[in-house]
């Protein structure tokens, strides 16, 4: 880690010019996480992102074309979903499933969606339904990919699997207004499915009406008469930015189903011009009623007027609730030098803490690809961006280890000062439960703990949680815990700070 860098920096790869990445955390073991980048290459890690291996991913029968997303199940199976060229057929003519159940250091040969020659299969994205590890897929088909012709439409499919990726089912369209073919602003595109929940199928993609919404409430046997318009992308969703081959502000799809206080609510998240071609920023609505209504836009970006900020990606911890954010951002500079930035929002997308993730600026050129997205992966606290840089003409992807106690602190360093304190435990002595009373003076991540005579954890009330300034006050019941009459210790920690309290119980 450099002098000074809060958020370690990791390289993941820099063989064969990976760009265009995406990163997925295992949340049946937050340590194993898998990465892709184009064309083929795939990246595993088992230390929670601190090292990686590589890999060419091949299918034999469909072959591989980029656009990789990685999503994971609840049995700790990863799923690489990406499009096609195989050895006899067209070129992106399906969307392809490979399927890892060994952390993704190995590949079934896949199986595939969406078969419809002549047309093609472009940019599909992935969400699972934790209750049932149903796969559900969203994605463009072109009727003729590039082509101006008014006869040539695009259109969002839909498609699922409820066999772990074996087979899928027959694709089915969702959009009610088509798209061009020209793979810009009129086209449809960014069709990223959120499972909700109770099982719902949201997803949002952009094109000739802007940003629009469909929903299917029954596993995606049937959706919306009429799409709901959500919010204009002024300027469009295919824009420029100065030695950016090609970008986009393609919309990212999340519902909250945490079952904390923002439970069901939906976002989304895209970038675009409303400012000006010189001031690209980071916009996210949400949803409290299922879709039906959307707030008006509100900026993640939090600098000035001026600057662009672009590539963006959104995920959501569904352990916190919490709405985790990436994107490219010019916000120090004068030129097209590039930062990686990030941003959190605790509190369901009404305020955001945006912080530098990237330990060292690059200059992009527009001679060289950097693919359409960035990524980002967050599991209980645990949280992976992934981005490509560009050295001495030389493409990379990297992750970070982001530090989410000084993220929420919104401190690099905290002083052992009393930044929350201790109250009277009452009753105490106690026969069969006593109260826990402590003050948070700053938004700290505390842990609380009970400890025999001899040192030893007896009882975990709650570990690296997000607190907000407040009196709080917790109920501990012996008798849950099984204890013996005698002497204990309540120990409320946090960075650079242990506070203890003696307590005593009598059966």
């Amino acid at each position: 880690m450099l002098p000074g860098q809060v958020h370690e920096n990791i390289l993941i790869g820099n063989q064969g010019s990976p760009e265009e990445p995406s990163i997925y955390i295992d949340k049946t073991n937050p340590n194993r996480m898998v990465a892709g980048a184009n064309i083929s290459k795939f990246f595993y890690s088992a230390d929670a992102g601190h090292t990686w291996t590589q890999g060419q991913l091949i299918s034999n029968q469909n072959g591989v074309w980029g656009d990789p997303c990685i999503v994971s199940d609840t049995t700790g199976a990863f799923y690489f979903i990406h499009l096609s060229y195989p050895p006899s057929g067209d070129w992106i003519d399906r969307i392809v499933c490979q399927k890892s159940t060994d952390g993704g250091m190995t590949w079934n040969d896949g199986s595939y969606m969406g078969l419809n020659p002549p047309k093609q299969q472009d940019k599909a994205w992935v969400d699972i339904d934790w209750t049932n590890n149903d796969m559900y897929c969203t994605w463009t088909q072109f009727d003729d990919y590039g082509s101006s012709s008014p006869g040539d439409k695009s259109n969002i499919l839909f498609s699922k699997s409820i066999d772990g990726g074996l087979s899928w089912s027959p694709a089915l369209q969702i959009n009610e207004v088509s798209g061009d073919c020209i793979d810009s602003d009129n086209t449809v595109e960014g069709a990223v499915p959120a499972v909700g929940p109770g099982g719902e199928i949201y997803v949002a993609w952009a094109g000739p009406e802007g940003l629009v919404f469909d929903k299917s409430l029954d596993g995606g046997l049937s959706w919306l008469d009429n799409d709901i318009f959500v919010a204009d992308i002024p300027g469009g969703w295919d824009y420029e930015i100065p030695g950016i081959s090609r970008s986009n502000g393609l919309p990212i799809t999340v519902c909250d189903r945490s079952g904390g206080d923002y439970n069901g609510t939906i976002y989304i998240n895209w970038s675009d011009q409303r400012n000006g071609e010189d001031d690209t920023d980071v916009w996210l609505v949400k949803s409290t009623d299922g879709g039906e209504t959307w707030s008006e836009p509100i900026r993640v970006n939090d600098d000035p007027p001026g600057k662009q900020q672009f590539f963006t990606w959104m995920a959501i911890d569904q352990a916190t609730g919490y709405l985790w954010f990436v994107w490219y951002d010019r916000r120090n500079y004068a030129d097209t030098q590039t930062d990686v930035y990030m941003a959190v929002s605790t509190d369901g997308g009404e305020s955001f803490i945006n912080f530098k993730v990237s330990d060292q600026s690059f200059v992009p050129q527009s001679n060289t690809f950097f693919g359409d997205y960035t990524n980002v992966s967050a599991h209980d606290n645990v949280v992976r961006p992934i981005w490509t840089r560009l050295n001495n003409g030389d493409l990379s992807v990297w992750t970070a280890i982001v530090n989410v106690d000084d993220v929420l602190t919104g401190e690099e360093n905290f002083a052992a000062i009393p930044y929350f304190t201790l109250l009277t435990n009452y009753p105490n002595p106690f026969t069969q439960s006593t109260k826990m009373h402590y003050k948070v003076l700053k938004n700290s991540l505390l842990t609380l703990k009970v400890y025999d005579v001899f040192g030893e954890v007896v009882a975990t009330i709650f570990e690296n949680k997000h607190f907000r300034p407040g009196e709080y006050v917790e109920d501990f019941n012996a008798g849950k815990y099984g204890l013996s009459s005698g002497a204990y210790y309540f120990s409320l920690r946090g960075r650079n700070l242990n506070l203890k309290q003696k307590i005593l119980y009598v059966k």
